[in-house]
């Protein structure tokens, strides 16, 4: 009987070959774009998931509150002294924990070969105890015992090596001021790409212990740096262990200036290990993390257009139905069940699906590398390996077969044999309500699409184009060596005389960047000395960053080199220093005691409230004070029309600076925009998407305009014998088109308008919401309506009255 039905639906879809294409075609499409992005969820969701204790390993974060209990900074990093502390308070509970922190921009020397590197860390032995990266040589549980031993992997060996069988060979590391030689313990095979950070080289953190001192390190609980990661006992619950961090605090910090418990300020959290890459965004993270929200989004708008292909496959289907209504009766007279006919007609929609299937891994591996690189991640098309694959694939057979299927099977089998005989035509009970429902669907979704296009592109506009409160143009930013700091004078000067260079400044961070580094300090509030009871994030500058950034005041004056004082005793806040601390104007504030980090001194300056991190943040507060050591970041104003000048001169000076090292700048500009790379491959993803299901839903159009013209050919014919125009008859047909195009504007406006009020509410500065998107949502919605129907309805309208009355 299958067989049967197999050779039926074959024969079909040689018989109508047109309907046939576009039907393949729009699942093709539908499927591709569904497998994609389904394959990218799995992805995501398989973060770390490769670790054999992932279940049991957590990542620690300290977050710090102010009075009010509301958060003022919360790290992915610790300082050094947790981890041993935590494994010795907790013991039985926590069976391991380890230690790692980065190197990046190191240079590596080996085989007479330099590299500047980025997946350079420090890491304890214990980590090989809680993480599970496959060695391929050298043993795990005494890889980095050793001051001089480093871990690489096998792609690092071939890039120096050329081989990877380098045991015992000899690397050197530059880097912070500092040289000295690692010898290789082990070789492991590369990091998955589904880890929440990568690393290439994996160095003894002994070596760093021996650099800062292991005592010295242990009594530092300021340098949050180093990321910390625990292992559970089994069968342990990771409550047992939260409930006595109070106790922690309290016990090893004591208390602050004013007296409070540790604890009262302090707080740390425990992240599963496979919860990290999609949940934890933290004001520091070794590497940029995935979004949960955008995995659930990706995988909605991929099941939405899987979606629309098949009600383009219902529409096409029925709209076919005057063709196949004579073979329904004819076999419904010859002794035919329904369900037998319901079988029929499911079995060739599953035949379309899985010949759509076969076309959209064409699709699939023509697109396969442009994704990739769209969306940086590794995902292959391995069937050995990936179980998910088969049932993916299977499904969507399965989902868009029926789904697509059902409703013609059952729609073409109610007809009736007498009147499908003797007319040749459909049953006149049958309504348009379902298929004017799906239509509505395809374009609510259309326009929705279309409508988060032009939002989420006026406001990546908004941010870029938003005045930041200080000038981002044209600076170059590189970073700085001992060399430069111990003779900054003099180097500033040697670089102001060349052309093209406006000004040049020396910081420890500069705009773009996060404002991660802070300390405690005495404010003067009513003639007393209080505690400050807020974060303010602190900067080290020297006299010329204001001028460089051209960052304006709003009281006060800048630091003055002919002041001694301003160097060790003077302080520059922002507004919204001023404000935090509870002083009533910047005015007021000049003049005040100040006292932060160790130094006394006063404010001698107020700037205006400017945009030092990205627009998802709000303006934080910040004192500025004249460095003492702790700069490594030069900026360079220069001239736009002599940037190519300015830039070889640079990159030969910096020859001299730090030899050996990539000449490797950047622009605060380009910085600033390349904060907002997520919310870019938003846009571009939702216009692709958008692109789809408009072309899909307008298939499904013509399928549904194409069936409307064929059940109205006789009127057709009457009306332009009695003198009807085209343009009269395109309207005709045209205005209930039109009008389930605007019940699918009126649902989509309220959808797309509180999405996209929560998608906003990221910024913490955001673009108000207004009509525009909406009205051009609509206009186009409609514009492409009207294209799609008006070629059948134009072809139906000049068709001869003679033969449409005929053909009745």
């Amino acid at each position: 009987m299958f067989t049967n039905y197999l050779k039926i639906a074959l024969r079909n879809l040689r018989k109508y070959k047109a309907y046939a294409f576009i039907n393949i075609f729009g699942l093709a499409i539908g499927m591709a774009a569904t497998i994609l992005m389904l394959l990218f969820v799995q992805n995501e969701l398989s973060y770390d998931k490769y670790h054999e204790k992932s279940d049991r390993i957590y990542r620690a974060s300290r977050e710090w509150v102010d009075d009010k209990g509301v958060t003022a900074l919360h790290l992915g990093h610790l300082a050094p002294p947790f981890s041993p502390l935590l494994k010795n308070d907790f013991e039985g509970i926590i069976e391991e924990s380890g230690r790692i922190t980065e190197a990046r921009g190191t240079l590596v020397e080996a085989n007479d070969k330099k590299f500047e590197e980025e997946d350079f860390f420090f890491g304890e032995n214990q980590i090989f105890s809680i993480f599970s990266w496959e060695f391929v040589a050298g043993d795990p549980a005494q890889a980095l015992n050793s001051p001089n031993g480093i871990v690489i992997t096998e792609s690092a060996a071939q890039r120096y090596f050329d081989r990877t069988d380098v045991m015992g060979e000899e690397m050197i590391f530059n880097n912070y001021g500092m040289s000295f030689p690692f010898k290789v313990t082990g070789v492991v095979k590369d990091i998955p790409g589904n880890s929440h950070f990568s690393w290439e080289f994996m160095a003894s953190f002994r070596a760093v212990e021996e650099a800062f001192g292991r005592e010295q390190m242990m009594q530092n609980w300021g340098s949050n740096n180093y990321s910390t990661y625990i292992l559970m006992e089994e069968g342990k619950d990771i409550s047992v262990l939260e409930s006595g961090i109070p106790d922690f605090f309290d016990r090893h910090l004591g208390t602050s200036n004013d007296g409070e418990p540790a604890s009262t300020y302090n707080r740390l959290h425990f992240w599963p290990l496979t919860d990290v890459h999609l949940y934890s965004h933290l004001d520091s993270e070794i590497e940029a993390n995935g979004d949960i929200a955008y995995v659930y989004l990706y995988g909605i708008i991929a099941m939405f257009t899987l979606i629309i292909a098949c009600i383009n496959f219902m529409n096409l289907s029925t709209a076919q139905s005057s063709q196949r209504s004579r073979e329904v009766g004819m076999r419904k007279v010859m002794g035919a069940m329904k369900g037998g006919l319901v079988r029929q007609f499911l079995t060739e929609s599953v035949v379309f699906a899985l010949l759509g299937l076969i076309f959209s891994f064409v699709i699939i591996f023509l697109v396969l590398p442009y994704f990739n690189e769209f969306f940086q991640r590794q995902i292959t098309i391995d069937f050995t390996q990936n179980s998910f694959l088969w049932l993916l694939l299977f499904g969507i057979v399965l989902f868009a077969g029926i789904l697509a299927g059902l409703y013609p099977a059952f729609y073409l089998t109610k007809f009736q044999p007498a009147s499908i005989l003797k007319g040749g035509g459909q049953s006149p009970s049958v309504k348009l309500s379902i298929r004017s429902a799906l239509v509505v669907f395809q374009f609510f979704i259309s326009i929705v699409l279309i409508i988060g296009v032009g939002m989420v592109r006026d406001q990546l506009d908004y941010v870029r184009s938003k005045n930041l409160g200080f000038d981002k143009d044209h600076i170059i930013v590189l970073p700085s060596t001992d060399e430069i700091y111990e003779r900054f004078g003099d180097v500033q000067q040697q670089f102001l005389q060349q052309p093209g260079i406006n000004s040049v400044s020396l910081s420890s961070r500069v705009p773009s960047g996060r404002l991660l580094d802070s300390q405690g300090g005495e404010v003067e509030m009513d003639g007393e000395m209080k505690v400050l009871d807020v974060r303010v994030a602190d900067i080290h500058v020297d006299f010329d960053y204001m001028k460089t950034y051209k960052v304006p005041f709003a009281a006060g004056r800048d630091f003055d080199p002919l002041l001694a004082s301003d160097s060790s005793e003077s302080f520059i806040l922002n507004e919204a220093a001023v404000a935090a601390i509870g002083w009533n104007s910047p005015q007021e504030s000049i003049g005040k005691q100040f006292n932060y980090g160790g130094r006394k001194g006063q404010v001698i300056g107020v700037v205006k409230d400017f945009h030092f991190e990205s627009l998802h943040q709000s303006i934080a507060p910040i004192v500025f004070v004249i460095t003492q050591g702790r700069a490594n970041l030069v900026s360079i104003k220069y001239d736009p029309d002599q940037k190519d000048e300015v830039v070889a001169y640079l990159k030969e000076q910096w020859s001299y600076f730090r030899p050996g090292f990539p000449f490797d700048y950047r622009e605060i500009s380009s910085q600033f925009n390349s904060q907002y790379e997520n919310e870019e491959r938003l846009a571009n993803l939702v216009t692709s998407f958008s692109v789809l299901a408009v072309l899909i839903a307008a298939m499904g159009l013509f399928g549904l305009a194409t069936f409307v013209a064929e059940r109205r050919t006789k009127e057709l014919g009457i009306r332009k014998v009695m003198g009807a125009s085209i343009w009269q008859l395109l309207i005709l047909l045209g205005r209930n088109f039109t009008f389930l195009v605007i019940i699918a504007l009126i649902i989509a406006i309220p959808v797309a308008y509180f999405g996209l009020d929560m998608w906003l509410d990221s910024f913490a500065y955001r673009m108000t919401i207004g009509i525009w998107p909406f009205v051009v949502g609509g206009v186009l919605a409609l514009i492409i309506s009207w294209i799609t129907i008006s070629y059948q309805t134009v072809r139906a309208a000049r068709t001869n009255p003679v033969d449409s009355l005929r053909s009745e």
